[in-house]
């Protein structure tokens, strides 16, 4: 398991949620020295460009916080790559699941999942992908950029009863062919944040089921960070679903 970071996510680059102060410590700290954190770097405007608009991209810029969003993408884009041969996080901030081909919002600026998954179609060759994302929020920029691509199958979960949301995900994770298992990580969901659902052994089993799946296929998986706000469980989260993701039996 490969974990993707750098020092500058822990800036506090505007006064949304994402970027508080804590909370990327939060999760640092509970990793503590399970895995290595290696250092990201920033996306090339080319690579930006796989899922935005230039306009987009001049949009960012004149918010101030291209630096970081393009960090973040890169840093996603590498975890991706690693993903084809050991499971990887992408530790990234601003997440990016509601950032369309030309507009964001929700404290995301550039797509990090699109962006990584168009880089292993268009230079690894990827063949199918299967995205899950279980943030509390609709990943709509998601959809926006990769709905109606034929080579990718997204789960959005629907259930609002815990036992029936953990159902929706096995079952859909246990019958996708998809030779990447990528994961919209967002820890909101969460019974003591703002979603009020799931627990932490269910981020486990998420990892556990993504690993899983990834591995019948013969492909890969990867998770990168989106929401998770309530700093006094984000970390233990985050550990959970990485230790289920590396088959890992510690807690």
């Amino acid at each position: 398991m490969k974990v993707f970071f750098h020092d500058d996510f822990y800036e506090e680059y505007s006064s949304e949620p994402a970027a508080e102060s804590g909370r990327m410590e939060a999760i640092v700290e509970a990793l503590g020295d399970r895995w290595d954190l290696i250092p990201c770097s920033p996306a090339f405007d080319e690579q930006i460009l796989t899922a935005h608009t230039r306009d987009h991209i001049n949009q960012v810029s004149r918010t101030g916080i291209y630096e970081i969003a393009a960090l973040a993408a890169g840093g996603a884009i590498e975890t991706a790559i690693t993903a084809m041969t050991e499971p990887s996080f992408g530790l990234i901030c601003p997440p990016g699941h509601h950032a369309s081909e030309s507009s964001f919002w929700g404290f995301c600026y550039f797509n990090n999942m699109a962006i990584s998954l168009n880089h292993l179609r268009y230079y690894h060759g990827l063949q199918k992908a299967f995205l899950l994302d279980f943030d509390y929020h609709f990943g709509d920029g998601n959809v926006n950029i990769l709905g109606d691509k034929d080579w990718v199958e997204i789960l959005n979960p629907v259930a609002t009863d815990r036992q029936d949301y953990l159902e929706e995900v096995r079952e859909r994770l246990e019958n996708t062919d998809a030779e990447v298992i990528a994961v919209s990580a967002g820890f909101d969901y969460h019974i003591n944040d703002w979603g009020g659902l799931l627990r932490t052994e269910d981020y486990r089993l998420f990892g556990t089921l993504v690993r899983q799946a990834a591995e019948r296929n013969g492909g890969g998986c990867y998770g990168l960070l989106e929401g998770g706000y309530n700093h006094n469980v984000l970390g233990k989260n985050v550990l959970a679903f990485l230790s289920g993701m590396a088959g890992d039996s510690k807690n």
